[in-house]
C-alpha cells in the first residue's frame, strides 16, 4: 500500500526568490528540491511516495507546505494546503487545484495543484524493490523516464538537478529512514474541555515553538524540563544519560535474620528434630528438641554480608530439618526449603513474617511434603527500614495453608520439575594462555592450537553442573545438556551460565550469562512454563588481551558493567514437569549431565551481513593524563573491529550467492566497479586515525577534527534476529516517551505549574496510542523459521500486557483529576517499570557496540552502547532509539577503576554518529548527519554512491555565540576539611571552556556571571543548529590553596538558540532561569540556576547581537552580571531569626568550643546572634529574636538558600569556623496568615462536643464500678452495646462460658499493655482491609462514571462511616470468642510501632533543630556518613514575610515587637528537670555472642549521669522484657540528649554495644504537644491507671488557655466545661479507692484536652499515654536496625510540684501452677507385638506424658502387658509443675542451656500437654504407637465415650468446642491418638481417656495428691485382666486361659469329631466279627 503525491506546480507567488515545498503525511515530512530564482510560478513537477502499512482513514489529513528558501536562515512560510483525504479513498485518485491559506487561517492568491493517488494493493511491506536501499546511479540512470522511480526518489532526476550539488542530498532520502507508518490523530476535537479552562500559558507552548493553530491538544505539549535535555526537538541529536558511575559491582553491607519460630506434621516418628539455617555458606544451627515433630524454638539468627547486591540476592536461603543429629553423626535430613536472597528482597518490606515453609526432600521427590517450619525471614540492605509487625502476643492456632512462605503468586502445591539447560555451542573465545609456550611448541613441533580450554559450568539454585571440557578450541563443540532437579515454580530468581577455562592450576572464568526466569516464563493463565532458545547469549566481561593477573576478572564473574566481548555461546532451556507417581522416575535429585541432541546452523536465524557506520564529529574533554600521545578510537561489534586482540575472530565465510536465490542477489551488481566486492573491497574500517589532542584548559584536551570528521564502517555476520530487537525498541520507545511525560509532570507538580492533570492525561493518551501500536506492528514475520517457543511465547504475552496496559491507561485517563494527580502518578509508574521488564529481551542477537579509547595501543576508556538502540527499520516506532543520530558518550574507566572518585571524572566526550543495519538496506545511512558536507572515500570507493567515506568535510559551517548566565548554585557538596567549599563552575562547550570565579567557603555560591563564548563554529545547516544544538557540559569544581581542584559534580544542558533572522523578543528570548540537577557519580549533589542562549552571528557580524548592557560592575572586575532580562525580580522581605542554643559542639582542632556565635547569611545580608559567653556554664543564647532584610526573587522557587555557621571567638580576635548548615529550601519558614474562612475560626456560635458516646461504656465502668454487682450510679446509654454484646454470646456456642469481668486487683500496667497491643494490631489490619476497600470502592465509582448522584464528598463521608461502623463492631465472623476477647474493659494507652517524633512532626512545632555539619562529604566508599559530620546542633528558627508586616498580626493583643512573630515563646534560662526513662522491653536484638543469643541489659545517659543497669542483665535473650524505669535528674539545656543504649554482658572482656537510641529531650520539653507526660484516656485516682501527672486535668487545661491566651476554661454545671467556643460534656463524678462517690471536674476536662486540636488557633494534638517503639542502631554499622527498643520517658520540671512514684512496669512474675493428668484407661490401640507361640497380635501399652519444653521431666505409666483387644487399664497419675504468663499465654522454663552455662536462660514456650502411647519391648527399643498434643489454652473437648472419640476432632476437620483448662479447671474425656502410615496421612492409632485438673501452687499444697497410684489420695489399681501376666510366670493359668477363652468351642467341636470318628472305627473294626457270626449263626 502507498499513497503517492505528485505536485505539478504553484502559481501566483508573490516576489522572486528561491521557493521548497514540504509534504506532509502521518507526521512524516519530505521536502521538494529547491526552485532557484523562481518568480511568480514554480514548476516543481515532483513525486512523492508514502509506503503505509495501515489503511488511510477518512479523516486523514495530507499537509503542503511552501516556504522562501534561504542558506542561512530558516526558512520563511509563505502558505500552506491541507486537504482531508476522503475522496482519495473512495475513488483511489484525485486531481486538485486550490489556494492556500497564511499562518492566519486567510486566503492568499497563491495556489497550487496536485494530484493525489492511494494504492491500496496488498504488497507487504517487505517487497521493496533493493535499488529503493542503495539509491544507486545506475539503477536510476536505467529507469530515468519511468515516472515510478521519480515517486521513490523524489527530485532524483538528473536534470533537474541544480549544478554542483552532490549526487547524495537529502532531498527526499529519510523516505525510508524515519518512516512513520502509524496514525497521528489530530485533537482538534478534544481542544476544548469542559471540566477545566483550556488556556495554556502562551510561554510554555512558544518556548516550544508550537503553534496551536496546527491543532494540538494542549495535553501533549511537553514543558522544557529541570533536566533541560527531555524535550528533544528534532531527531538529529539523542539524550545523553547523566549518571556516569556504573553502580553494579560495588559491595554493600546487607543483613539476613532469620526467626524459626516452630516446625509442625514433621513426618517420622519420635524424632529429635534440629533446624539448619544456611545462607550462602553460612551454617546456623537451633537446639534440639527430644522426642516431638512439632518443635518449638523461637530462636533468631543473624548473617551479616559485605558484598555486590548481583552476589547478594543470588544467593540461597536453605531452611532444613535434620533428624537426630549430634557430635558424632551429622543426623538425617528430614526436609529442606530453599529460596534466594532476592526473592526475599522483592517482597513488599524485605521480609516474610510468620510464615510456613513447606520442606520437601530432594533426595526422594516421589514423597509429599515432610512438614511445616514457621519463621520469619528479612533481608535489610544499608538505609532500609524495616516494619517489623508488633512483637506480642501471636496467637498461636496458625492457619498454615493460608501463610506459607512463598511469594505472591506462587501455588502452594508446587511440583518437582526438571530443568534441561542445553549447552550447544560457543565461538568468538579469546585467548586464554599465554603465547609464550605455544610459540616455542609452534616453533619446535609446528602445531598451531587455539589457547583455551573451555567448559560450561551452569548454577542453579545452589547446586551446579558442567559440561564437559573441549580442548584447544576458540569455538568449542558441546552438544550436552546439563539437569537440575527442583521445585517448580523455583523460588530462586536466576540461573547463572559460565563458560571456564580450564587449567591445571585454577579455572577461571571466560564470561557469564545470568537467565532471569521471569523473563523467560509467564505465570499467568495463559502463561509458559521457562523455555529459551536454541538462541546466542552474549557474553561481556574484561578485554580480551591476555594477562596473567587480570585486575577485571569480576568482570567475567558477571559483577558490574563488561568492558568487551567476550564470547557468544548458544543454549536451550526447557522445563519438564514430572509425573512423581511415575515408578521408573529416579528420585534423586543430583544435577546430571547428558547428551543433548544438536540442533541445525540455522535454527538461530539466517546468517546476514551488518553494517555498522559511524562518525566521529568531536572528541573533546580528554582526561590531561591521556593529553601527550596521539589518540585514536577503536569501534567493535562482537569481534569485528577489534584489531588489537581480538585474534579468535570467526571466520564468517560470506554468504554464497546462487543467483537463483532471489534474497541472496548482492545488492550491488549492478555496475561493473562492483565486481571487485568479492574480493572485499569492502574491507572494515573500525578505528580513527591518531591524532595528537590540543589544550582546551588545564584538565582537559580535545581532537582538532574541525571540519574533517573522521569515520568507520564495519561489516559482520550475525544471525538476522532484528524482530526481537524490534519489539524491543517499540516498548523502550513508548517507556521513554512515558517516562518522559512522567518527568514532566512531576516537574510540574514540584514548580506548582498549573494544570498537571491535563499533562498527565496527555501522557496516558499517548501510552495507550503506543500500546496500540505495538500490536499492530509486532505481529508481523510470523513465519519465521528460526522464532523459538520463547519468541512465539513473549510476543503473545507481551501482546497481551501492552492490549492491558492501553485499556487500563484509556480508563486511567478518565480518573486523572487535580486532586488524584499524585496517586495516578504512582500508578503510571508501574506501568513504566512493566515496559522496562517486558523490553529486556533474554536471547541476545547482535552483540552491543563498544568504543574504546585508545592511546599509545593501550585501552584506556570505553563506552557500550546496546546495538538495539542502533539498529536501523523502515518503521519508525522499530528505529533504535540512536539509530543515525548524534549521540553525546562519556568515556569511562573500565572495571573497578570506574569506583569511586576516578569514575567521576570524563575521559573523553564523543559526539558520535552511529547508524547499524543490514548491509543491503544501507542506502541512507548518512541521513541523519548534520548536512552541508562532502564525503571522503578510500580509493578502491571512489565513485561508488554506496561507498561508505572515511571522513566527511564539511563545507557550510556557522558561527555562534554562547552565553551562559550562571547565576547560582545550592546544596552542593563539601569538599573541605571546613564543611564548605570554594566552588567555581567551568562550562564546556564543543571546545571551548571558562569558569566563574571562585567564591570562597560557600555551599550555595551565587556567581550572578555572564559567560560569553565567541567564535564558536558549527558544522551543518543553520535550521538544524536552532532544534538541536549541542549540549553544554557545566563541571562544578573545588579551588584548593594549593591550586589543586577537586571535581564537585556535573550536568547537562542544551542552549536556547536564536538564529539571525529571529528577533530578540518575547516569548522565546530572553530565556528563563531554570534548576539543573548536578550529579556526582550516581548520586545527586545540587542545583545550579542557570541559563543558557546560543546566538548566530548573521553576516553583519556581531552588531546584530543583543547587546551586553549589565551593569558594569566595577568593583568586580572584567565579571559581567548576568543581565537584567534574564536575573530574577526581587523584592524586599524581612528574616526574622530565633536564636535559642547550641547543642553537643565538638571540639574543633583538639580545643573545646568555649565562646560560640552563630552567624546566618541569605543573600549577601545576614545577622549574628549574641555571644554565648561560657558556652559549658549555658549553652543558651541571651538574645533571642533578631532579624535583617534582604531582597530575594518574588518567585518561592528561586530563593536563595539561606547558610547558617557556628564560630567560636578565640583570644585575640581569632575565629575558628565549629560548623555550618545550609537550609537549601525557605520554603517552610515563609509566614502565611491563617485563613480566617477555615471552619474552626467563626468564633461566633457554641460547638458542643458530647462525650456520653465517645467514652465508650467500658472506660465509663472501670471508673464508676463499686463491685461486679451492685448498680452504678451513673446511667449512661448503653442500650446498644449490650444488645450487640448478647447477640454475640448467643452466636458463639451455648455452652461456652462467659468470660468474666477482669477483677480490678488482678489488672496491672502489662494488661493495659497487652491490650493496647491487640487494639494496634486490629487497626492496621483494618487499615489494610480498609486500604483495600478504599481501592475497590475507587475503581467501582470510576466505572460507574458520574452516574450516581451521589458528589464526591458524600461518598467520602459514607466510605467514613461505613469504616467507622466496622471499627466499632468486629465481624461477627471472629465468633463468640474473638469478640469476647476484644472486649474486657481495660484502658488502653497508645502503642506506637515507631519513633513518636515521626508521629509527631519531630517537635519543630516552634523550635526547629539545625545539624551543624564540618568535614568533607563522604563517598560511599570512604563512608564518612552524615552523622559522622555532624558536630552540633544549633536550635533556633526562622521566619520570613514581605516587608510590611501585615497587620492583623501586630494588632493580636499582647504583641510584642521585641519578639516579632516568636510570639509566647518560653523562657530559656536553664530549668531542672526530673526525667523519668520507662523501658519496657526490646524485639529483635542483634545477636553479640557466639551461640548466636546476647545477654542484655540496659545503659542510660544523660548529661554527667550514666546508670548501667548491668546486674539485671537477662541471659541469653534477644527479645528481652525488661519492665524497668531510671530516674535521672537534668538540667535543660546543658543535659539534654538522652541516650539509651542496650549492651551485651560478657563474662570476660569488655561488654558490647548492641545498639543505642538518641532522644532530643528539649524539643519535647518545650514543645506545644505537651510531650513531658503522656495524658491517659481516662482519669482515676488508684488502681492500675493512676494518673500520672503531678497537674490534674483541669490545671492542664487551665494552663494551657492561659498560655494560648484562649477564654477559658469555664466549667459551668457538673459534667460541662466551656473552652473559646467549645463544650465539652462528660461524666461529673469520680470514686477513690474505698468506693466513696464525689464531684469532679476532671473528667471533663479531660476530654477537653483530647480535643485540644479543635480549639480555634491554638489547638494542637496532645501526646496521649503511650509506649513509643525505638530502632537500635550501631555506629559500626550504619543505617541498619539492630533490634527495637519499647519505652516512654515522662519530664516533670523541680519548681512544681513532685509527681508520684513511678509506675510499677516490672515483668509479671509467671504464675505457678500444677497439672494433675490422671490416665484412665485406653483403647482400640494398635496391636504390634506378634505372639511368639500362637502367632497372635497384642500390645504392651504404656503411656508417656509431658509438657512441652520439659521432654527431659517426662513421666511414663506402668505397661499394660499383652493387651490383646487394645485397651489398656492405667489409673495413673503424672504431675507437672510449671509456671506460667497469663498474658502471653506462654510457660515459662529456667534452665541452663548446657552443663558449661554460667548462669540459666529463660524460655518461653507455648503451654501444651503431649500424651504418648508406646508398646514395650523387653530387648529391643520401645516401638512409638501415636500421640496426641493438647494446646492448654484450646484443645479440643474430649468425647464422653470412646465411641464417640474420632480421629477427626485431632486434625480439626469437625467443629469440635474448643476449651482451656485455665478456665474450665477439670476436664475428663477421650481423646484420639494419631500416627502416620507410610503415605504420610494420619491414621488413628488409640484411644486415650484422661482427666486433666488445673490447680494454682497454694491449691495443690493444701490438697496433695501422689504421683503414680501413690498416697495421698491413691488411685485404686486397675482391673487388668489375666492374661497380661507373661505365660512364662504361670504356664498353666495361661494355657487355661489360652484353652478357656479363646479355643473353648474349638476343643469341644474337635472332641465331638475325635468321638464321632472313634465310634466309626470302632464299628468298622468290630463289623467284620459280627457279619461272621451272623452268618454262621453262631
Amino acid at each position: 500500500m502507498a499513497l503517492l503525491v505528485y505536485l505539478k506546480t504553484v502559481s501566483e507567488l508573490r516576489g522572486r526568490g528561491d521557493r521548497i515545498a514540504k509534504v506532509t503525511f502521518r507526521g512524516q515530512s519530505f521536502h521538494s528540491r529547491v526552485l532557484e530564482n523562481c518568480e511568480d510560478v514554480a514548476d516543481f513537477d515532483e513525486t512523492f511516495r508514502w509506503p503505509v502499512a495501515s489503511s488511510i482513514d477518512n479523516n486523514e489529513i495530507l499537509e503542503i507546505q511552501l516556504f522562501n528558501y534561504s542558506k542561512v536562515f530558516s526558512n520563511k512560510l509563505i502558505g500552506t494546503f491541507r486537504m482531508v483525504l476522503q475522496k482519495v479513498v473512495e475513488e483511489n485518485y484525485v486531481e486538485v487545484t486550490d489556494t492556500l491559506i497564511d499562518d492566519n487561517n486567510a486566503i492568499i492568491k497563491t495556489s497550487l495543484s496536485v494530484e493525489v493517488r492511494y494504492q491500496a494493493t496488498d504488497g507487504t511491506v517487505g517487497s521493496w524493490d533493493d535499488g529503493y536501499f542503495l539509491g544507486d546511479e545506475s539503477l536510476q540512470e536505467e529507469e530515468k523516464d519511468s515516472q515510478e522511480t521519480d515517486g521513490l526518489l523524489p527530485g532524483s532526476r538528473l536534470n533537474s538537478r541544480p549544478p554542483g550539488e552532490k549526487s547524495f542530498r537529502r532531498a527526499g532520502r529519510s523516505v525510508f529512514s524515519a518512516m512513520k507508518l502509524g496514525k497521528n490523530r489530530s485533537h482538534k476535537e478534544e481542544h476544548q474541555r469542559q471540566d477545566e479552562p483550556a488556556v495554556l500559558e502562551m510561554e510554555d507552548l512558544d518556548r516550544l515553538g508550537i503553534r496551536l493553530a496546527e491543532g494540538m491538544d494542549p495535553d501533549c505539549v511537553s514543558l522544557a524540563s529541570v533536566t533541560a535535555l527531555t524535550t528533544n526537538v528534532s531527531n538529529k541529536r539523542s539524550k545523553p544519560d547523566i549518571k556516569m558511575e556504573p553502580s553494579a559491582g560495588r559491595p554493600m553491607d546487607y543483613q539476613v535474620s532469620i526467626t524459626v519460630i516452630e516446625a509442625r506434621q514433621l513426618v517420622g516418628l519420635n524424632m529429635d528434630p534440629v533446624v539448619c539455617v544456611e545462607v550462602g555458606d553460612d551454617k546456623k544451627y537451633t537446639s534440639m528438641k527430644e522426642s516431638t515433630n512439632c518443635p518449638y524454638y523461637n530462636e533468631y539468627f543473624v548473617f551479616d554480608f559485605h558484598v555486590s547486591p548481583d552476589v547478594m540476592f543470588d544467593k540461597i536461603i536453605k531452611i532444613s530439618v535434620i533428624h537426630s543429629k549430634n557430635l558424632l553423626r551429622s543426623g538425617t535430613l528430614v526436609g529442606s526449603f530453599k529460596m534466594d536472597v532476592g526473592t526475599v528482597y522483592s517482597q513488599p518490606e524485605h521480609q516474610f513474617h510468620h510464615k510456613w515453609a513447606i520442606l520437601s526432600d530432594p533426595d526422594d521427590i516421589s514423597a509429599g511434603l515432610k512438614g511445616y517450619v514457621k519463621c520469619d525471614v528479612a533481608v535489610v540492605g544499608k538505609g532500609d527500614n524495616i516494619k517489623t509487625p508488633h512483637k506480642a502476643n501471636e496467637t498461636e492456632e496458625d492457619d498454615i495453608e493460608g501463610n506459607l512462605l512463598l511469594p505472591e503468586g506462587v501455588p502452594p502445591e508446587r511440583q518437582w520439575a526438571r530443568f534441561y539447560v542445553k549447552i550447544y555451542r560457543a565461538e568468538g573465545l579469546p585467548r586464554m594462555n599465554t603465547s609464550l609456550m605455544a610459540n616455542m611448541k609452534k616453533a619446535f613441533i609446528g602445531d598451531n592450537k587455539d589457547l583455551v580450554d573451555p567448559y560450561v559450568q551452569v548454577f542453579f539454585a545452589g547446586q551446579k553442573g558442567k559440561t564437559s571440557v573441549q580442548k584447544n578450541s576458540y569455538e568449542p563443540l558441546w552438544n550436552e545438556q546439563v539437569v537440575f532437579t527442583d521445585l517448580f515454580p523455583p523460588l530462586c530468581k536466576r540461573m547463572k551460565v559460565q563458560i571456564r577455562d580450564s587449567d591445571k592450576v585454577n579455572d577461571v572464568a571466560i564470561g557469564t550469562h545470568f537467565i532471569d526466569l521471569r523473563k523467560i516464563s509467564n505465570d499467568g493463565d495463559k502463561g509458559f512454563l521457562p523455555t529459551l532458545g536454541p538462541a546466542w547469549v552474549n557474553m561481556y566481561g574484561s578485554t580480551r588481551n591476555y594477562t596473567l593477573l587480570d585486575e577485571h576478572q569480576d568482570l567475567n564473574e558477571g559483577l558490574g558493567e563488561g568492558v568487551s566481548f567476550r564470547a557468544r555461546l548458544m543454549l536451550g532451556l526447557a522445563v519438564e514437569i514430572l509425573d512423581t507417581s511415575n515408578p521408573e522416575l529416579t528420585s534423586s535429585t543430583e544435577v546430571q549431565v547428558e547428551m543433548a541432541t544438536p540442533v541445525s546452523e540455522s535454527c538461530t536465524g539466517k546468517m546476514e551481513e551488518f553494517f555498522l557506520f559511524g562518525a566521529f564529529l568531536e572528541a573533546s574533554m580528554i582526561d590531561r593524563k591521556n593529553g601527550d600521545k596521539p589518540i585514536t578510537f577503536e569501534v567493535t561489534i562482537g569481534n569485528y573491529g577489534n584489531e588489537v586482540d581480538g585474534l579468535s575472530r570467526p571466520q564468517r565465510p560470506q554468504p554464497r550467492k546462487n543467483p537463483g536465490d532471489e534474497e541472496e542477489v548482492d545488492l550491488i551488481q549492478n555496475s561493473s566497479d562492483d565486481e571487485a566486492e568479492e574480493g572485499g573491497d569492502l574491507a572494515s574500517v573500525s578505528s580513527t586515525p591518531p591524532m595528537r589532542p590540543q589544550v582546551t584548559d588545564r584538565n582537559y584536551f580535545h581532537l582538532p577534527y574541525l571540519e574533517r570528521k573522521p569515520c568507520i564502517y564495519i561489516k559482520s555476520w550475525w544471525q538476522d534476529q532484528r524482530r526481537r530487537l524490534y519489539n524491543a525498541n517499540i516498548m523502550d520507545h513508548i517507556a521513554d516517551k512515558l517516562e518522559e511525560g512522567l518527568n514532566d509532570v512531576q516537574e510540574m507538580i514540584k514548580t506548582e505549574k498549573s494544570y498537571p492533570e491535563r499533562r498527565l492525561r496527555g501522557v496516558l493518551e499517548e501510552l495507550s496510542c503506543g500500546c496500540y501500536r505495538f500490536l499492530s506492528l509486532a505481529d508481523k514475520d510470523q513465519g519465521h523459521s528460526s522464532r523459538t517457543r520463547l519468541d512465539r511465547e513473549r510476543l503473545k504475552s507481551c501482546m497481551r500486557e501492552l492490549e492491558n496496559m492501553g485499556q487500563q491507561a484509556k480508563s486511567l485517563r478518565a480518573q486523572v483529576k487535580r486532586h488524584t494527580v499524585r496517586d495516578k502518578l504512582r500508578l503510571c509508574q508501574n506501568f513504566l517499570q512493566k515496559l522496562r521488564f517486558l523490553a529486556d529481551e533474554p536471547q541476545h542477537s547482535i552483540p552491543d557496540v563498544f568504543i574504546w579509547m585508545m592511546s599509545n595501543n593501550k585501552r584506556i576508556a570505553y563506552a557500550r552502547v546496546p546495538s538495539k538502540d542502533l539498529l536501523f527499520s523502515i518503521v519508525e516506532e522499530e528505529l533504535g532509539k540512536d539509530c543515525a543520530k548524534v549521540q553525546t558518550l562519556f568515556l569511562k574507566l573500565p572495571g573497578k577503576r570506574g569506583f569511586g572518585s576516578a569514575g567521576w571524572t570524563v575521559q573523553a566526550k564523543l559526539e558520535l554518529y552511529l547508524w547499524l543495519g543490514l548491509s543491503k538496506q544501507r542506502k541512507d545511512f548518512l541521513c541523519g548527519l548534520p548536512c552541508g558536507f562532502e564525503e571522503v572515500k578510500a580509493a578502491q570507493g571512489l565513485g561508488l554512491h554506496s561507498f561508505p567515506p572515511i571522513s566527511l568535510v564539511y563545507t557550510k559551517k556557522q558561527v555562534f555565540q554562547l552565553r551562559a548566565h550562571m547565576y547560582q548554585a545550592r546544596s552542593l557538596f563539601a569538599a573541605d576539611s571546613s564543611g564548605l567549599s570554594d566552588p567555581f563552575a567551568r562550562v564546556f562547550f564543543i571546545n571551548q571552556s571558562q569558569c566563574t570565579e571562585v567564591l570562597n567557603e560557600t555551599l550555595c555560591p551565587t556567581w550572578d556571571q555572564m559567560l560569553v563564548f565567541d567564535n564558536l563554529e558549527l558544522y551543518g545547516e543553520a535550521h538544524e543548529m536552532r532544534d538541536d544544538p549541542p549540549i553544554i557540559v557545566i563541571e562544578i569544581y573545588d579551588q584548593d590553596s594549593m591550586g589543586k581542584t577537586d571535581f564537585m559534580g556535573r550536568t547537562f544542558a542544551k542552549p536556547l538558540v536564536k538564529m539571525a533572522d529571529e528577533a530578540y523578543c518575547p516569548p522565546r528570548f530572553p530565556p528563563q532561569l531554570e534548576y539543573y540537577q548536578i550529579y556526582r557519580g550516581n548520586a545527586t549533589a545540587g542545583d545550579l540556576l542557570a541559563a543558557f542562549e546560543l546566538l548566530q552571528i548573521g553576516p553583519e557580524g556581531k552588531a546584530d547581537l543583543p547587546p551586553i548592557n549589565g551593569p558594569a560592575d566595577t568593583d568586580r572586575g572584567p565579571i559581567m552580571p548576568v543581565p537584567v532580562g534574564i536575573r530574577p525580580v526581587l523584592s524586599k522581605y524581612r528574616i526574622e531569626v530565633l536564636f535559642w542554643g547550641l547543642r553537643d559542639l565538638k571540639r574543633v582542632n583538639l580545643a573545646q568550643v568555649d565562646r560560640p556565635r552563630v552567624d546566618i547569611e541569605c543573600a549577601g545580608k545576614g545577622v549574628q546572634s549574641s555571644l554565648i559567653h561560657n558556652y559549658k556554664k549555658n549553652p543558651n543564647f541571651s538574645t533571642l529574636v533578631k532579624w535583617f532584610e534582604v531582597d530575594l526573587p518574588e518567585n518561592e522557587l528561586l530563593h536563595p538558600p539561606l547558610n547558617i555557621r557556628v564560630v567560636d571567638c578565640r583570644a585575640f580576635g581569632r575565629y575558628t569556623l565549629v560548623g555550618s548548615h545550609a537550609v537549601s529550601s525557605l520554603r517552610r519558614f515563609i509566614y502565611r496568615a491563617p485563613e480566617r474562612s477555615a471552619s474552626n475560626w467563626n468564633t461566633t456560635g457554641e460547638v458542643v462536643v458530647n462525650m456520653e458516646p465517645e467514652v465508650t461504656v467500658k472506660k465509663l465502668e472501670t471508673m464508676v464500678k463499686l463491685d461486679a454487682t451492685s448498680d452504678a450510679v451513673i446511667k449512661v446509654d448503653v442500650a446498644d452495646e449490650e444488645k450487640e454484646k448478647k447477640k454475640k454470646r448467643k452466636k458463639g456456642s451455648s455452652e461456652e462460658p462467659e468470660e468474666e469481668e477482669p477483677d480490678e486487683s488482678m489488672l496491672d500496667w502489662w494488661s493495659k499493655y497487652f491490650a493496647s497491643i491487640d487494639t494496634m494490631k486490629e487497626q492496621l489490619r483494618q487499615q489494610e482491609a480498609s486500604g483495600m476497600d478504599m481501592e475497590e470502592k475507587e475503581e467501582m465509582d470510576n466505572t460507574e462514571g458520574l452516574k450516581g448522584p451521589m458528589k464526591g464528598k458524600e461518598k467520602a463521608k459514607a466510605a467514613k462511616e461505613e469504616k467507622k461502623k466496622k471499627a466499632q463492631s468486629p465481624g461477627p465472623s471472629q465468633g463468640s470468642e474473638g469478640s469476647e476477647k476484644k472486649k474486657p474493659k481495660i484502658d488502653e494507652l497508645k502503642v506506637y510501632p515507631k519513633e513518636l517524633e515521626s508521629e509527631f512532626d519531630n517537635f519543630e512545632d516552634w523550635l526547629h533543630t539545625f545539624n551543624l555539619l564540618r568535614g568533607k562529604t563522604g563517598d560511599d566508599e570512604d563512608g564518612s556518613t552524615e552523622e559522622e559530620r555532624t558536630v552540633g546542633r544549633f536550635k533556633g528558627s526562622l521566619c520570613m514575610y514581605k516587608v510590611p508586616l501585615p497587620e492583623d498580626v501586630s494588632r493580636e493583643a499582647g504583641y510584642d515587637s521585641a519578639y516579632g512573630m516568636f510570639q509566647g515563646i518560653p523562657n530559656n534560662e536553664p530549668i531542672n528537670v526530673l526525667v523519668r526513662v520507662y523501658v519496657v522491653r526490646a524485639t529483635d536484638l542483634h545477636p553479640a555472642d557466639i551461640n548466636g543469643k546476647a545477654d542484655p541489659y540496659i545503659a542510660i545517659r544523660l548529661g554527667k549521669t550514666d546508670i548501667r543497669d548491668k546486674e539485671n542483665y537477662i541471659s541469653k535473650q534477644l527479645n528481652p522484657v525488661f519492665g524497668k524505669s531510671f530516674d535521672i535528674e537534668a538540667s535543660f539545656p546543658m543535659e539534654s540528649m538522652l541516650t539509651v543504649a542496650v549492651y551485651d554482658w560478657d563474662l570476660v572482656g569488655t561488654d558490647d554495644l548492641i545498639g543505642e537510641t538518641k532522644i532530643d529531650l528539649e524539643n519535647r520539653f518545650y514543645s506545644k504537644h505537651r510531650a513531658t507526660c503522656g495524658i491517659t484516656q481516662t482519669y482515676s485516682i488508684h488502681g492500675y491507671n493512676i494518673w500520672r501527672d503531678p497537674m490534674t486535668p483541669s490545671q492542664i487545661l487551665t494552663r494551657l488557655c492561659k498560655e494560648g491566651k484562649v477564654d477559658g476554661p469555664h466549667f459551668g454545671p457538673p459534667g460541662r466545661v466551656k473552652v473559646s467556643n467549645r463544650v465539652f460534656t462528660g461524666p461529673s463524678e469520680i470514686e477513690d479507692e474505698n468506693g466513696q462517690r464525689r464531684s469532679t471536674e476532671e473528667h471533663v476536662a479531660l476530654c477537653a484536652l483530647h480535643h485540644w486540636e479543635d480549639i480555634p488557633r491554638v489547638g494542637c494534638r496532645l501526646v496521649p499515654e503511650h509506649v513509643e517503639t525505638r530502632p537500635l542502631l550501631n555506629p559500626d554499622k550504619p543505617g541498619i536496625e539492630q533490634g527495637r527498643l519499647e519505652l516512654w520517658v515522662d519530664m516533670f520540671p523541680m519548681d512544681m510540684p513532685a509527681p508520684g512514684t513511678p509506675l510499677d512496669i516490672s515483668p509479671r512474675k509467671p504464675k505457678k501452677y500444677e497439672l494433675r493428668v490422671i490416665v484412665w484407661n485406653t483403647d482400640e490401640v494398635v496391636l504390634e507385638d506378634d505372639d511368639f507361640f500362637t502367632g497372635e497380635k497384642s500390645s504392651d501399652i504404656f503411656v508417656r506424658g509431658w509438657l512441652k519444653g520439659q521432654q527431659e521431666d517426662k513421666q511414663d505409666t506402668d505397661v499394660h502387658y499383652h493387651s490383646l483387644t487394645g485397651e489398656g487399664n492405667f489409673n495413673w497419675r503424672y504431675l507437672f509443675p510449671f509456671d506460667y504468663l497469663a498474658a502471653e499465654e506462654k510457660i515459662v522454663i529456667s534452665k541452663k542451656e548446657t552443663m558449661f552455662s554460667w548462669d540459666e536462660t529463660e524460655y518461653k514456650i507455648p503451654a501444651r500437654l503431649t500424651l504418648q502411647i508406646w508398646d514395650a519391648d523387653h530387648f529391643s527399643a520401645d516401638d512409638f504407637l501415636g500421640a496426641i498434643e493438647l494446646d492448654l489454652n484450646r484443645f479440643p473437648r474430649g468425647a464422653k465415650t470412646a465411641k464417640q472419640c474420632t480421629m477427626e476432632m485431632a486434625t480439626g476437620e469437625v467443629d469440635v468446642p474448643l476449651v482451656s483448662i485455665f478456665k474450665q479447671k477439670r476436664v475428663k474425656g477421650w481423646w484420639p491418638l494419631l500416627a502416620r502410615n507410610e503415605n504420610d496421612e494420619f491414621e488413628l492409632t488409640g484411644k486415650v481417656e484422661a482427666e486433666l485438673h488445673l490447680l494454682t501452687a497454694e491449691e495443690a499444697e493444701k490438697n496433695p495428691v501422689g504421683l503414680a497410684r501413690n498416697e495421698p489420695d491413691p488411685l485404686e489399681k486397675p482391673n487388668r485382666p489375666d492374661t497380661a501376666f507373661v505365660w512364662f510366670l504361670n504356664p498353666l493359668k495361661s494355657i487355661k486361659y489360652l484353652i478357656c477363652t479363646r479355643y473353648k468351642w474349638l476343643i469341644i467341636k474337635i472332641v465331638l469329631a475325635l468321638l464321632a470318628l472313634l465310634m466309626l472305627a470302632l464299628f468298622f473294626y468290630s463289623l467284620p466279627g459280627y457279619m461272621v457270626k451272623k452268618l454262621l449263626g453262631a
